[in-house]
Formats: C-alpha cells, structure tokens, sequence
C-alpha cells in the first residue's frame, strides 16, 4: 500500500509540471513571435543592399545579349524595375509572405529549386561542424580543466592560436598537407565522406576552441562547488565526476555560444567551399551577390536567418530544460 501509494503524484506536482510545460510553449512562443521581426530586417536590409550595389539589374537579366532599346524597356517594364523603390519593396516584400520568391535572373530557374539542389551539401558540412565542436569542445574543456596551471596554461594557448588561424587559410594548410602531399583526401570537393573530413575541420577549428575555453572555465568552477567535494569523498572517479556531475552545471554559457555559432556557419560556410571549391549554398550566394541576383539573394539571407531564429529558440529551450535557475529569469510577460 506504501508503494502505491508513493507512485501516486501529488496534486501540487503534477499541477506544476503542467504550469511548467505551459510556461515553456510560451516561451517558445514569445520567441518566435520576436523572429518575424528579424527575418523582415534581413529582407529589408539585403533588398536595399541589392538595390545600392553597381550594375543594373536589367543587364543582369539581359546577360551577354546585345539587344535594342525596345527590348530593354520591355524587361524592365516587366520586371518592373522602372516603379519607385518603394512600390519595387512593398511588391517583393508581398511575393514573399506568399512564399513566391520567383526565378533566378541568372539561372533561369525558380530560386528554390537553384537552392535545394546545393542545400544538401551545405547541410552536411554545417551538421559535421556542429558534431566536431560539440564533442571537441566537450573533450578539450574536460582534459583542460586540471588544477595544474601549466595544463590550463598549454590548453589556452593552443586554443588561442587555432582561434587566431583565418579559416581559409586553415583550409589551403590541410589540403596542402593532407592532399597534396599525403594525399590522403581529395583536393576538389567530393560529396563522398572524405570529402567532408578537411572543410569540416577548417569549419569547426575556430568554434571548437571558443566554445572550448568557455565550458573549461565553467569546469574549472564548477570543480569548486561543495557538491564535488561530497562526491570525490564517496569515491566517485574524477573522469565521471567531471562528466556526468559537474558538466552539466557548466554547459549554459556553451549552449548559448554553441547556438550562436551554429546559426552563422552558413556564413563561414561561403569561404571554405570555395577554399575547397565544394558544391554549396555558400557559392551560390557568392555568384548570386556578384551578379545581382536579388531573388537568390534574398532567398539565401532568409533561409539563414531562419535557421538563425530556430537555433535560438532551440538554444532558449534547452537553456530553460538545463538550468532550472533559468525559468524564472525568462518569464515571458
């Protein structure tokens, strides 16, 4: 009778697990509300960009073609590239709630199809990236976190150096000795696994030692709390200690930095696939860019952005599910 007694919940628990769930959906919620205004600034801010960049956008759509003044108006009647700036906005910025961001000026096709036949190899180095600075992060900072100082001072230091290493030029130095020397990966891009193995380390170097040097520092307190003293007396392992205890109270700051860099890699992402002359959303955005591809453009700064605004709301959540501290803290009112 004890034992079921005690496997029923009380009231008041179960009353605040449901106030705490609701709690959690409103913040969600309250984030994503934000967002729509993040995503309608990254429009705004690319579309004028776009407009202020040298060129004409009729010539963009007339490429190479030697045609006459007739002609010209036509497209630029159609495109209505002769409307006021204004009017030019608020029309695109409609075509976009409806989800119609229309075709490439350049490829002759519509943008969504020009990105999802690269997204797929963005997507795989982005998600290798965020799996070699999630897990080297985690073992940097655990083998770092020692009471030694010349250990912490040796890890800091080769943290800082990799930290100061320029992407690109990580990159040419891993295909210098890992493809053309050794040759032990190709040295164009591949869409096989080795061809992820040297972008995904040039990517993930910088991050991993960032977020590194944040979840030591965590450890490093953590390690001091009473609560590990208790645990090293009842003869808890160090490794164990520091990876199942004391990991969990250092891991905030390095969630929230871990989201912050995964929502930009698209960004990095452009330089190492040219490094590596990979196929990718990052190339395509360059091309796009240079020849004034406003429907690309566009389309590219919002997938990022978007991908910006879920990982937060991603990071916001976990940081409320990690640290019970937080849920008070992010009340949405």
């Amino acid at each position: 009778m004890a034992g079921v007694l005690k496997a029923v919940p009380a009231p008041g628990d179960t009353a605040r697990g449901r106030a705490q769930h609701a709690r959690l959906l409103r913040l969600v919620l309250a984030r994503a509300a934000g967002s729509v205004a993040v995503l309608w600034g990254a429009v705004t801010v690319t579309f004028l960009l776009i407009q202020v960049m040298p060129g004409s956008t009729a010539d963009v759509l007339l490429g190479r073609s030697s045609v006459t003044p007739r002609i010209r108006a036509e497209i630029t009647a159609q495109y209505h590239l002769d409307d006021p700036l204004l009017s030019q906005y608020f029309t695109y910025l409609g075509r976009i709630a409806q989800g119609d961001f229309g075709d490439s000026y350049v490829l002759r096709r519509p943008v969504w199809d020009a990105i999802g036949s690269q997204l797929s190899d963005t997507l795989a180095l982005i998600l290798c990236t965020l799996l070699v600075t999630a897990v080297g992060s985690v073992v940097l900072a655990v083998m770092g976190a020692s009471r030694r100082g010349w250990i912490q001072s040796l890890f800091a230091a080769v943290e800082s150096l990799v930290v100061a290493l320029p992407p690109f030029w990580l990159g040419l130095l891993l295909l210098t000795v890992f493809s053309f020397t050794l040759n032990w990966f190709p040295t164009i891009g591949s869409s096989g696994l080795n061809g992820l193995v040297l972008p995904t380390v040039a990517l993930a170097a910088g991050p991993t030692a960032v977020v590194a040097q944040v979840l030591r520092e965590g450890l490093l307190r953590a390690l001091e709390e009473p609560f590990v003293v208790t645990a090293r007396a009842r003869g808890i392992g160090e490794l164990t200690l520091r990876v199942r205890h004391v990991l969990r109270h250092a891991l905030l700051p390095a969630i929230t930095l871990l989201g912050w860099i995964g929502g930009s890699l698209i960004g990095g992402a452009v330089i190492i696939e040219i490094v590596f002359s990979r196929q990718g959303v990052g190339r395509l955005m360059l091309s796009s860019v240079q020849n004034k591809d406003m429907p690309v453009v566009i389309a590219v700064v919002l997938l990022a952005a978007t991908v910006f605004v879920l990982v937060n709301i991603l990071v916001d959540a976990l940081q409320w599910l990690v640290d019970p501290r937080t849920r008070d803290m992010r009340r949405p009112t």
